[in-house]
């Protein structure tokens, strides 16, 4: 790299007098110098290199070096040109010439200026022939080859030497569609792929014309993901793309088509000068929601970044092999890997100093060194300076959030239902056969093919049926029926083409029964016949509903509140500091999903709220969510339950079934645990039979209710919540109704999560239909739910402890990583300290690991750390009142989080325990309908952030902690003490009023709206925290502030629904110790060997192998970021001081394939 210019020096030593200013000359015919010498209003010192004062003597007789700038006046009169020229005419011997348009367009080549070096580029309308023509006429010093811009119009020729250069780039093929040569012009396209020339490419793809001035690039979408493309234009205002519907590829014209690389969101831009100099930006990609982000004086954000020593040996590869000194072209960072994917030619970085200086005085020492010899000028090169090494440096005492973990539930959705029947008809096998079914004995078809394939039979059979009632189909009429309205069920898309199966919401499962089926359901019949059968399994519903979707995005909007600072342009925003870290490239963020749909959407309209994000979620959920459905990290294979779920469960059954109200002895067996919430829910219930005789007479009473209002010609087509009608929510009604008796009199326990699920769903979107008795319903089932839900994950601490570790020790050892990781991040991309101004602190991060899952691992975690032996319940007083808070809580709703922050107290001694410092906050997600009276409370938010207040930091840094602003429009509630007992707080803190967004001063009363999310923070002295017990409750003032969504555009949409708050984050705990934390999750990790053995076969595919996929990629060979990749020298204890990180980016290394891993990853469904 070049030293930064030295300030100009004053020439003139020694007696001399100094030179007369520069010419900046608008040039014409070389003789008519009477063009009015621009005067370039520039100071009259000079600089040039200390190197020249040797032959100092001689004055300059020698005649100036003409440099000539031939390009449109767009571009030769642009800012970067100006600031540059002016900068290149203070080398003494250099002058500038810049060719007039008009000469350039109207006049033959011999009447152009004269020149020694030429700086010529094409853009729009250029003659790039004529240039050619004069560079031959008058050969002077080429800056940027002007040949070689022929090439770079044309990407198929870019990308065909970027591959001789052996430069990585995205796999792709060219499709001509030349009539002369039909070879290059096979195009097959399928639903989800495109074969050209016989590459296949699934989506996500790209497709770009082939002329690079065509800026019409498409992205298409998986329909997994919601289908559609995302259309990207060069940028007009505040738009870069535009996401469209339209599923299907451009029938005209050439186009390159490649795979899409999974950026996270961000792109980056290189600008060599010469081989050895390369500026980086960042910017945010254009497919992510095609908003710019521009700054206050509407210049899009970039962001200066460090290129690692792979990406400089790129960009000169780049700069040598297309011959442009000058030149710009794009990177994508992906899987551990950069890819270049344009090349742009001759361009200039937008608004930087430092750049203009070093490109200036770049170009002038290359035209000196090329051009002074042979003018006879005195000059020698002056030597480069190295990198400037980076110390990062940190802001003053305050703790520094270094990591933020959280483990989230999906939102609101849609009641999740299922339907099972046997069916032997042929063309059932065929289907089973035709998709590899034999294999493993089942099959899942989940895409929109596969289900119209599904639907098209049960059509038939039911022609059939109805032809002659002694056919041999023996496949019942109704269910039949079912199946067929199932899927013929409008999605939400309301699209009735074939597409309408929005691949996301409906799955048919078909198993291979050798015998038939093995045990008569309630739901078949006695007659069962000989010989080999499929069981067809058909589930729906269980998407995230509108209201969902808003209540994950709202989370990820208070979300930001968790994180420190935020000035310049986000200052009065709440959590704008994370927008700062974030477009800083100062955030490494990563959102993890398993495999649900509901859960991916959840994760995508998070990130949209997080990251203040616009538009569709599709786009956002292909660059931004990683699918970790990864050897169990977030998903669980709810068919295979481990042997003490089943035992659970058994016993669950048997004390439900007693027709006796509980005794003394049933209360020790169903809740040894002695939790409140449990308790509660018994005395609620007393007899179980009885209570389930209740809930049985009020679902029939509500399937009567809806069957008249179905009579009713009136009500007969009203629309329900989310396009459901009233002959949907009556199947819905009447199959449970039917499952939850059983043939034998009992009652069938495993049915009240659903009737509990259905009666929630119905009694918060669909009130206004005023249905009778619904309260009564909800409040019995959910007394039922209280006690069978948390309990099928298990009954005593030993059990849940086993049946938690089954689901998430791939997660918890993956928690254990991102800790430990923090500290040590040496392969993170970095924001360039030298450029970065007004970013305090540019060699600092903070990392988020987001994880979105369904409830079963939400409790197993949960039960990890409340009976796993974190702490002493008995020693530690804080510990103690969070195991009561949440022995108290009834439901783990939709958005449940546990949240995982880590904080650095830079003072401390790097080894010391006292360094790294561990919280753990919980919230129980969403309010249900009747909470506001018995919800248990906790002790209101408190992070580390809030303390050492006595300690002023620097006032001026951005990560200054204490400064925990609250927004100017937000209401500050009073001082609040906080009392001993979690169950006691005052009413009022707990349901503050909320001022509406748009009008600061008025409650919006009578509105939807509730506290979202409350961020309070405390101050407290170091001493307190230290002393543990009570003193920790008489905290002096907690500082609440909320974030309102009355306003939301999409509140309350869709008519009657409302959308629920979601509780706020209460702390369990505020003052563990990394180490403490790290061997609470060893010793969990380990105790069970069994786990452990298959948690060391997961993490040995996920982690040696560093491989970590993205949700839409299933052909590419996996590897991550080198900073998730490899476990840690057990020598080296995890506490060990932070190592300040080096300026490298992401490039980590990655395996060649995944056969090699040891675990088959296989993500193609």
């Amino acid at each position: 790299m070049f030293e930064p210019c030295k300030a100009p020096r004053p020439v003139g030593k020694r007696g001399q007098s100094p030179k007369k200013v520069p010419r900046f000359v608008v040039g014409c015919e070389d003789d008519e110098q009477n063009m009015g010498q621009m005067e370039a209003g520039m100071k009259k010192e000079m600089f040039r290199e200390e190197d020249m004062e040797d032959d100092e003597d001689q004055l300059p007789s020698e005649r100036q070096i003409v440099v000539g700038i031939c390009s449109m006046t767009k571009k030769s009169k642009s800012k970067p040109m100006t600031q540059i020229l002016e900068r290149l005419c203070k080398f003494d011997y250099i002058d500038v010439v810049i060719f007039p348009e008009e000469v350039i367009l109207e006049e033959p080549v011999e009447k152009w200026p004269l020149c020694d070096c030429l700086i010529s580029f094409h853009s729009k309308g250029f003659p790039l022939d004529k240039a050619v023509e004069y560079a031959r006429l008058r050969n002077p010093l080429l800056i940027n080859d002007l040949n070689m811009q022929y090439f770079i119009q044309d990407r198929r020729e870019v990308y065909r030497i970027l591959q001789e250069e052996g430069i990585d780039l995205p796999r792709y093929a060219v499709l001509n569609r030349d009539p002369g040569n039909p070879d290059e012009c096979n195009l097959v396209e399928g639903e989800d792929h495109v074969e050209v020339n016989g590459e296949v490419f699934p989506k996500p793809f790209v497709e770009k014309p082939v002329s690079a001035e065509d800026h019409n690039v498409y992205i298409y979408y998986p329909t997994s993901a919601g289908g559609g493309s995302q259309r990207l234009f060069r940028k007009i205002g505040s738009r870069s793309s535009v996401y469209s519907p339209e599923s299907s590829i451009r029938k005209t014209g050439a186009y390159i088509y490649e795979e899409f690389m999974p950026t996270d969101g961000t792109d980056v831009k290189v600008y060599t000068v010469g081989p050895d100099y390369a500026h980086a930006e960042a910017r945010k990609s254009p497919a992510l929601d095609g908003k710019v982000e521009r700054d206050s004086e509407g210049k899009e954000i970039r962001y200066p970044v460090m290129l690692t020593a792979m990406e400089k040996l790129v960009a000169r590869k780049v700069c040598l092999a297309f011959k442009q000194t000058v030149c710009g072209f794009d990177l994508l960072r992906a899987n551990g890997h950069s890819y270049v994917c344009d090349v742009n030619g001759f361009s200039f970085v937008k608004n930087s100093m430092k750049y203009y200086d070093d490109c200036a005085k770049i170009l002038g020492n290359m035209i000196m060194r090329e051009l002074a010899p042979q003018f006879h000028i005195p000059w020698s090169i002056p030597t480069e300076a190295e990198d400037i090494p980076i110390v990062p440096t940190t802001s003053g005492t305050m703790m520094e959030l270094r990591c933020v973990i959280a483990i989230i539930r999906h939102g609101d959705r849609t009641p999740k239902q299922k339907m099972k029947m046997e069916v032997r008809h042929p063309l059932f096998f065929e289907l089973f056969e035709r998709y590899g079914g034999y294999k493993t004995g089942k099959l899942k078809l989940k895409k929109p093919k596969q289900l119209q394939e599904v639907l098209d039979i049960a059509r038939l059979l039911l022609v059939e049926l109805g032809q002659h009632n002694d056919c041999e189909i023996e496949e019942k009429k109704s269910k039949l029926e079912q199946l067929k309205t199932v899927l013929e069920m409008e999605s939400s898309l309301n699209d009735n083409q074939y597409g309408h199966f929005s691949g996301i919401n409906r799955k048919v499962q078909l198993t291979y029964l050798r015998n038939g089926t093995p045990k008569a359901s309630s739901e078949e019949e006695d007659c069962k016949k000989e010989g080999p059968s499929l069981l067809l399994v058909l589930k729906w519903g269980g998407e995230l509903t509108p209201a969902g979707r808003v209540q994950a995005e709202e989370l990820g909007r208070a979300f930001r509140c968790m994180y420190p600072g935020g000035q310049g342009d986000y200052a009065g925003f709440p959590g704008c500091g994370l927008l700062r870290l974030h477009s800083t490239y100062r955030h490494d963020l990563k959102i993890y999903a398993s495999d649900e749909g509901r859960v991916q959407m959840t994760a995508a309209a998070f990130a949209k709220g997080l990251l203040a994000l616009e538009g569709e979620l599709t786009p956002i959920l292909v660059q931004m969510v990683k699918s970790a459905n990864m050897n169990g990290l977030l998903d669980s294979d709810s068919d295979s339950l481990t042997d003490c779920q089943q035992k659970v469960k058994a016993r669950l059954h048997e004390i439900m079934q007693k027709d006796q109200e509980f005794t003394q002895e049933d209360y020790q067996k169903l809740a040894p645990t002695g939790s409140p919430s449990l308790v509660n829910s018994m005395k609620v219930i007393e007899n179980p039979v009885k209570t389930c005789d209740k809930v049985y007479t009020l679902i029939q009473n509500l399937t009567s209710q809806i069957r008249k209002r179905l009579e009713d010609p009136k009500s007969a087509d009203l629309q329900l919540y989310h396009s459901e009608t009233l002959e949907l929510m009556l199947q819905r009604w009447s199959k449970l109704e039917r499952d939850f008796h059983m043939k034998n009199g009992r009652y069938d326990i495993s049915k009240i999560p659903d009737i509990y699920d259905c009666i929630k769903y119905d009694s918060q979107h669909n009130a206004s239909l005023g249905l009778e008795d619904t309260l009564e319903l909800f409040r019995l089932s959910r007394a039922l739910a209280d006690i069978i839900i948390p309990q099928e994950y298990g009954i005593s601490k030993a059990e849940k402890l086993d049946i938690a570790q089954a689901y998430c020790v791939p997660l918890m050892k993956k928690i254990q990583l991102d800790l430990q990781r923090t500290h040590e991040d040496e392969a993170v991309n970095k924001l360039h300290p030298l450029y970065s101004r007004g970013v305090m602190s540019p060699g600092r991060h903070v990392r988020t690991r987001l994880y979105f899952t369904s409830e079963s691992h939400v409790h197993s975690l949960l039960s990890m750390f409340r009976y796993g032996g974190l702490l002493n319940e008995e020693k530690d007083q804080q510990w103690n009142q969070a195991m009561e808070y949440l022995s108290a809580v009834t439901e783990l709703n939709y958005m449940t989080q546990i949240v995982i922050m880590l904080y650095e107290d830079n003072n401390k001694d790097p080894s010391s325990e006292e360094r790294f410092h561990v919280e753990l906050h919980f919230s129980p997600g969403v309010k249900g309908c009747e909470d506001e009276e018995n919800v248990p409370l906790g002790f209101g938010f408190r992070p580390a952030s809030s303390e050492n207040e006595d300690k002023k930091p620097n006032q001026g840094s951005l990560e200054d902690l204490s400064q925990d602003q609250t927004d100017q429009a937000l209401p500050v509630s009073e001082p609040i003490n906080i009392r001993k007992s979690p169950m006691i707080r005052s009413r009022k803190t707990g349901s503050m009023e909320v001022l509406s967004e748009t009008s600061p001063t008025h409650s919006s009363k009578g509105c939807t709206s509730h506290r979202l999310f409350q961020s309070s923070t405390s101050r407290q002295s170091p001493d307190i925290k230290a002393a543990g017990g009570l003193e920790l409750f008489s905290m002096p003032t907690v500082k609440r502030f909320s974030v309102s969504f009355a306003r939301h555009p999409t509140n309350g949409f869709e008519g009657c629904s409302m959308v629920p708050s979601i509780y706020p984050l209460e702390t369990l705990h505020n003052s563990l110790s990394l180490k403490q934390v790290d061997e609470f999750l060893n010793s969990v990790c380990e105790s069970s060997s069994e786990a452990h053995a298959k948690t060391m076969k997961a993490l040995s595919g996920l982690f040696d192998s560093q491989s970590q996929t993205s949700l839409y990629s299933p052909h590419q060979p996996l590897s991550s970021s080198g900073s998730e990749a490899s476990l840690r020298p057990l020598s080296q204890p995890l506490w060990h001081g932070s190592i300040p990180s080096s300026a490298v980016s992401s490039a980590g290394p990655s395996s060649p394939t995944t056969e090699s891993t040891g675990v088959n990853f296989s993500f193609s469904e």
